[in-house]
């Protein structure tokens, strides 16, 4: 399924944190990640609890919205399937790229990179 073009515009370059909902064993995970968005893929970073159950169990949802002290501007909605990548040399462009985006220098580290590619995805225009 290709990304409809109304989500693109919306989540390409803004810079909102995604919430990645994960689960195992019937138990839900929902945490917010920084996130890179190209070409129906959305990439990030991540370790502890999200990276476990991903490597279990790759269905994966995620929800971005723009909100601010007047209400919901926009939201989207998104599902797809999980590859996680331990490559250094995959991981390191893309973490670059996610923490230029967000205007970050802080060293977090070599995490894995998970690529998502997205299913399904709707928005809500408010």
């Amino acid at each position: 399924m290709s990304v409809p073009e109304e989500v693109e515009e919306l989540i390409a370059d803004t810079r909102l944190s995604a919430h990645v909902a994960t689960s195992v064993d019937d138990r839900p995970h929902v945490a917010p990640v920084w996130y890179l968005y190209d070409e129906g893929i959305v990439s990030f970073v991540t370790s502890g609890r999200k990276l476990r159950n991903l490597r279990e169990n790759q269905r994966v949802a995620l929800s971005i919205e723009k909100a601010d002290e007047e209400g919901v501007d926009w939201s989207v909605t998104m599902l797809g399937t999980a590859t996680v990548v331990d490559e250094e040399e995959r991981i390191t462009p893309v973490a670059e790229r996610i923490f230029e985006k967000y205007d970050s220098d802080e060293d977090y580290g070599l995490q894995p990179l998970v690529e998502v590619e997205i299913r399904t995805a709707t928005a809500q225009v408010y």
